[in-house]
């Protein structure tokens, strides 16, 4: 018989439970599209068009894109009050933060 998820979650005790529950709402938390994003920050696409100079049309269709120039990227994040870091990865070494990239003046 197949093992089903939610019956294991419910035979464990209730701080276990709730610390699942709370690394669940991390590890969502870490990844969002853009749209989630403005929406976890309560901005509207009309308020994040005025912000950005765009229509609310254009804010639609940059939420749907997958490619973005990075330039682009960081002025709608900088429109939702926060700041792009870019951070490459690598299995050998500790995460490296990419400066000069984010057409920042004060990268160097």
């Amino acid at each position: 018989m197949p093992t089903n998820v939610n019956d294991k979650i419910r035979k464990l005790r209730p701080a276990q439970r709730k610390k699942i529950e709370i690394r669940a709402a991390q590890l969502i938390a870490e990844e969002m599209t853009l749209r989630e994003l403005r929406r976890a920050r309560k901005l509207t696409q009309t308020r994040m068009a005025k912000t950005l100079g765009i229509s609310q049309d254009s804010v639609s269709r940059l939420e749907k894109r997958s490619n973005l120039l990075l330039s682009t990227l960081r002025k709608t994040i900088e429109a939702m009050g926060g700041n792009l870091s870019l951070i490459a990865e690598f299995p050998d070494r500790q995460p490296v933060v990419l400066s000069g990239i984010t057409g920042d003046e004060n990268d160097s």
